[in-house]
């Protein structure tokens, strides 16, 4: 009889599915779309992420703004934008972050209208006496050197009586006095309108960077004291 046991006997075996290449081009696929799923949901993930934090960051910390208009000539040009520091003047009770002095550069709500902003420079600080003579700024009798102003666009200055600022109010101008108004027309500037300081400008590129805020040397009139403050003040009637 024939004997299979020999040389040329058909040996069987078993292959594994790990060794079928089609199977493992589709596992390939499959893992491969998988992968990409999960970093398409990484990335949304983190673009949400980066978006909640630029809207948080907008809303209490810094907030960009468009300069219109040329009433803080020479320093801000009609359409340049600048950051605003809204955590600065923060307050919480009587507990304040910092306080707004003289010669910063502040973005506030109109007082006579509250739906608009404007920008301009703290001259007089609550509790102090300010008038303007023939152009020139006097604090509680005291002339005020302003380095920052460009006679170009201060020629023609009229006088103002002097003007007691009260608690809690700031005087406020522009740079261009000629072609500003502010606390001489239209009245002081309650310190609740003022949310934030201009610090930085960040176009035109030929004029990136920070913004100078005033310094008026050793001989500057000094702040009168602030009363202490209360936690349960409030202003009442200013819309």
């Amino acid at each position: 009889m024939f004997d299979f046991k020999g040389k040329n006997q058909f040996e069987f075996g078993f292959v594994s599915a790990a060794d079928d290449r089609d199977i493992e081009v589709t596992h390939l696929k499959r893992e491969s779309r998988q992968g990409l799923w999960s970093e398409g949901l990484r990335l949304m993930r983190d673009i949400f992420l980066i978006v909640v934090v630029f809207i948080l960051f907008g809303v209490f910390f810094v907030q960009p703004v468009v300069v219109e208009g040329t009433s803080m000539l020479p320093q801000l040009h009609d359409g340049e934008r600048l950051l605003v520091n809204k955590l600065v003047y923060y307050k919480i009770q009587s507990i304040s972050w910092g306080h707004i002095e003289r010669g910063d550069i502040v973005v506030f709500w109109y007082p006579n209208d509250p739906d608009k902003s404007f920008v301009k420079r703290v001259i007089g600080l609550p509790g102090e006496s300010v008038e303007v003579r023939n152009g020139r700024v006097f604090i509680n009798g005291i002339e005020l050197k302003e380095s920052y102003l460009d006679t170009e666009h201060n020629q023609s200055l009229p006088s103002w009586p002097a003007k007691k600022v009260e608690d809690h109010h700031y005087f406020v101008m522009g740079d261009n006095r000629d072609n500003s108004l502010d606390s001489r027309y239209w009245g002081l500037v309650p310190e609740k309108y003022i949310y934030g300081k201009a610090f930085f400008r960040y176009w035109k590129p030929s004029e990136i960077g920070f913004l100078e805020h005033g310094e008026y040397g050793d001989n500057a009139p000094k702040p009168i004291p602030s009363p202490i403050p209360n936690s349960e003040f409030r202003l009442d009637g200013d819309k």
